[in-house]
């Protein structure tokens, strides 16, 4: 047994600049000091990330930053603020029925390049919260992110010089489904959860959930829209979830235990 004081990156995270991240964001170190996660939030279709930096705040997840990003795009021919991951509706004001995320997972490359680097934040304690279309553009930062990972861990094998591939730390989407059924040589292993309400989505939407997830849990509600602040019944499969999944560093001066590890 070896006791090891070894701490992967920095106690507390720097903040992330703006010349780096090409939209407006709100982040907020974590309430106790120690930036152990971060949770990116994703509002959904004709809203903003005000409501969404309010709603990481008032989560008070332990050693936890978070980051709501504002979407990229700002919905034409309304007078309000009310902002769009990607082009939604055609000429004639109808959703377009099979929508290019491309500029929102543009977007969400630059910043997870920009987390994981200059923020020092590594993969696994990245966790992503999404609304509808924010939950959807969400999934697919998750899977493309999969597949740099699974390209770069490729490419590192046929110059003898291995690496392991990285999964995001965890995915909850409320009522945001998949934009494309996934193929993958080998599925992401970042833990989803699938929060939404009876009958809203449509058939073979968790089975596209399936096919590009190795770890999907299944969480449906009577309602609509997002959990109710008010309703503990409804944050609490979410809450439970993320006490799964969510990093916890040890206190100062404690050391973390592990069995079998060279020194």
């Amino acid at each position: 047994m070896h006791v090891l004081a070894s701490i992967p990156s920095p106690r507390v995270k720097p903040a992330p600049q703006t010349s780096s991240i090409r939209t407006q964001f709100s982040y907020f170190p974590s309430d106790d000091g120690t930036d152990e996660n971060l949770l990116i939030l994703l509002h959904g279709l004709g809203d903003t990330n005000v409501p969404f930096a309010r709603l990481g705040r008032s989560l008070k997840l332990p050693q936890t930053a978070t980051l709501a990003l504002l979407a990229p795009e700002v919905i034409p021919f309304l007078y309000e603020e009310a902002f769009q991951w990607y082009p939604s509706f055609d000429q004639l004001g109808d959703l377009i029925e099979r929508p290019n995320p491309t500029p929102a997972l543009n977007l969400l490359k630059d910043v997870l390049n920009h987390l994981t680097g200059e923020c020092g934040w590594p993969p696994h304690r990245i966790h992503f919260f999404g609304f509808a279309q924010g939950g959807s553009v969400a999934a697919e930062a998750c899977l493309q992110w999969w597949r740099r990972e699974l390209e770069l861990s490729s490419q590192s094998c046929a110059t003898d010089k291995q690496t392991s591939v990285r999964p995001l730390g965890s995915l909850v989407t409320v009522s945001g489904p998949l934009l494309s059924y996934p193929t993958l040589s080998k599925s992401c292993e970042t833990p989803v959860l699938v929060f939404h309400r009876q009958h809203e989505l449509k058939n073979g939407t968790l089975d596209a959930f399936r096919k590009g997830f190795s770890r999907v849990k299944d969480v449906e509600c009577v309602g609509e829209g997002m959990p109710r602040a008010s309703s503990r019944e409804e944050w609490q499969p979410i809450m439970q979830f993320w006490s799964e999944v969510l990093g916890r560093r040890p206190a100062d001066g404690l050391y973390e235990v592990r069995t079998g590890v060279e020194s």
